[in-house]
């Protein structure tokens, strides 16, 4: 502090006093209420916009498929939001529950050998039904762990699913313990990579697939908050939780 300064110490900040904030304008606060309402608002308004427009999808695809006199246009002076979608699955359940059985298995076969006579349909068809198997199926482990992966260089790392620890003739041509793991790009995780990794260089998080969806999607912004368990441990401990070395 120079001799010409006469500015107390209590106004500069000095001896540890903090400077006192200003108080906030009306705009402020408007400006503060209006972000408030956004953030409560929002994702409500846009929940019910994609709920809504579902249903109504379904219902429009649905309704003119059931017989005249049963629509709800038919029988009463206004339509009944969700029907199509309760046929829908009334439907879905039915074949599942046809397909259970001896004659239903048959039938399934057939149509099977049939669309496998298909050059490119056969494609299709298979790889949807794998993808479908394996996301629905409760006994499959995919997609049911996030990790960490170095990528794309070492030093720099990158949220990833882990996909599936039979890795087939990748895991046996590389001999070694390997992982398929699948990295999705941020904002879009309908893109990404699949990447075999030996399971020592793969890091096992805490945080629930959900989580990591949401942290993805975000781009970083929402981050899951950390197990107490996760905070004490270090790479070399996250990746023995996560199997054998």
């Amino acid at each position: 502090m120079t001799g010409n300064d006469k500015t107390p110490a209590s106004d500069r900040g000095e001896g540890g006093s903090v400077p006192m904030p200003t108080r906030m304008g009306i705009g402020g606060r408007l400006r503060n209420y209006f972000l408030t309402g956004v953030i409560v608002t929002a994702p409500i308004g846009i929940t019910v916009y994609l709920v809504w427009g579902f249903v109504d999808m379904v219902d429009r695809n649905v309704a003119p498929l059931l017989p005249v006199s049963i629509q709800p246009g038919g029988v009463m002076l206004f339509s009944i939001p969700g029907l199509g979608v309760l046929v829908a699955l009334v439907a879905v359940t039915l074949v599942g529950f046809l397909t259970a059985n001896f004659l239903g298995r048959r039938l399934v076969r057939l149509g099977e050998q049939i669309v496998a006579r298909m050059p490119i349909v056969r494609s299709v068809y298979s790889a949807l039904k794998q993808i479908f198997e394996t996301v629905l199926t409760q006994s499959s482990n995919s997609f049911r762990q996030v990790v960490l992966i170095e990528f794309p260089r070492p030093g720099c790392w990158a949220v990833a699913f882990l996909s599936n620890e039979r890795t087939g003739e990748a895991g046996e041509r590389l001999k070694d313990d390997v992982v398929a793991v699948y990295l999705p790009t941020a904002l879009n995780p309908t893109s990404g990579y699949l990447l075999f990794l030996p399971r020592r260089d793969v890091i096992f998080l805490d945080m629930s697939v959900e989580e990591g969806m949401k942290l993805v999607l975000s781009g970083g912004m929402v981050i899951p908050t950390v197990p107490d368990r996760a905070k004490v441990l270090v790479p070399d401990e996250a990746r023995i939780r996560g199997g054998k070395r």
